[in-house]
């Protein structure tokens, strides 16, 4: 049997999804898993990232969950560790991504690993240490308000060392410009300074596949997905990998269609507004769902007629200034769960009523719907836009999942992604 080469652990649902995306692009056959898994995975598999839900959680919680993985995926005999979060840095005021790090490197006896976020195609670069959205800083971007993990510093370095007591470094864009033994030669100097860690600038792919050459005896790599790009190529030049360019091909499967959308990002409202201009939708409201209000019935009851004709999108999506108002009087965490539980027993109900093809918009709401549809894992195929491919549940009633982080996709992304499908 094969073993993996790459083992990767995603601190939420979507983020794995966007990391096995990019690997399956450069010919990586990639399955994604949901918590560490329960049952052998496919023997022709080249790189297994398990998805948790740590980005959120207290970091001791978020801490041991992530070793768990490391212990599977170490079990499993891959050789290179990769500990993905989400392009735009974001965590709880006390950390997760920089406790997370610590212990994987501890537990890896590693002294040092790179951070680089940096996602050009979805315009998330960074300039000096500095992380920008399209041309806005993080912290002037739509991230700022951000219900759960809101950016208000700009300045990775700054953030990063908030969250570790080990030093953080910075490789700056005219360094990574100079290309891989360039990248080499200063994470060698910022390691023998008695840095853990180094912010690595990046403003285009080419940028990022220098840091991934750079990267190749690294035992642990930090970053978003980008940073991927260059990792398999690695491992061809090892000798380990081949050229397959059918790593993400997926049968299709026949059935109705739907959307369901939790997320409040700045995208996912455009996409919300561009749908429903042209197709139906129900909006879920956390408020009369802590009134007791019966929604998740209503939405099936309304979907019930619709979707043997056309595609329906369900939504708990809200303006900033709903999600405040809600936020006041149900508090951040419990407007959220109410509308995640809403959706998750709806995309049941909607599976249920012959629903084959979903669209998932917002990571917690992802995470919420494969726990509640029992899916444990994922084949991943190509790209609907960056970041966001259509996968495949394994198992006898498989169904095709679309996981869309909330701030990524173009603003036609619901009906782009169902004219790949139907």
């Amino acid at each position: 049997m094969n073993k993996p080469l790459l083992g990767c652990i995603a601190d939420d649902f979507t983020g794995g999804t966007d990391l096995a995306s990019t690997l399956v692009a450069s010919g990586m056959r990639t399955l994604q898993v949901i918590g560490v898994p329960r049952e052998p995975v496919p023997a022709d598999i080249d790189a297994i990232v398990i998805a948790l839900k740590t980005r959120t959680q207290p970091a001791g919680e978020a801490v041991a969950d992530s070793l768990a993985a490391l212990d599977w995926l170490k079990a499993a005999g891959c050789r290179q560790f990769f500990f993905k979060y989400c392009s735009t840095f974001d965590s709880t005021p006390e950390g997760n991504i920089g406790p997370v790090a610590d212990a994987l490197l501890a537990a890896l006896e590693c002294r040092f690993a790179l951070a680089c976020p940096a996602f050009p195609a979805n315009q998330r670069t960074l300039y000096q240490g500095y992380l920008f959205v399209g041309e806005l800083l993080l912290s002037e971007s739509g991230m700022r308000h951000h219900p759960l993990t809101p950016m208000t510093d700009a300045n990775l370095v700054r953030v990063l060392q908030r969250q570790t007591a080990r030093s953080v470094g910075l490789v700056p864009w005219h360094t990574v410009s100079r290309g891989a033994p360039a990248i080499r030669a200063a994470f060698d100097q910022l390691e023998q300074a008695g840095h853990g860690y180094a912010i690595v600038d990046a403003l285009d792919d080419g940028h990022l596949r220098a840091i991934g050459e750079a990267a190749a005896g690294h035992r642990l790599i930090t970053g978003g997905s980008g940073v991927a790009l260059g990792l398999a190529e690695n491992f061809r030049r090892a000798g380990l990998l081949g050229d397959n360019r059918q790593a993400g091909a997926l049968p299709g499967l026949e059935g109705p269609s739907a959307v369901l959308s939790g997320s409040c990002s700045l995208a996912t409202n455009a996409q919300v507004e561009h749908w429903q201009r042209h197709r139906p939708s129900f909006q879920l409201d956390p408020l009369r769902l802590a009134e007791g209000r019966d929604l998740v019935a209503e939405a099936l009851a309304w979907a019930a007629p619709l979707v043997a004709r056309e595609p329906v999108l369900i939504y708990g999506s809200a303006r900033p200034e709903q999600v405040r108002a809600a936020q006041e009087q149900l508090g951040a965490a419990r407007a959220g769960e109410l509308v995640e539980q809403a959706l998750s027993r709806i995309a049941v109900g909607l599976r249920e009523l012959g629903v084959s093809k979903l669209v998932v918009a917002g990571g917690e709401t992802s995470g919420a719907v494969v726990k509640a549809l029992e899916v444990r894992a994922l084949r991943i195929g190509t790209l609907i836009d960056p970041g966001v491919p259509w996968t495949r549940t394994l198992g006898d009633r498989p169904l095709l999942l679309a996981l869309k982080s909330g701030n990524f996709g173009s603003v036609d992304f619901f009906e782009k992604a169902l004219g790949r499908v139907e």
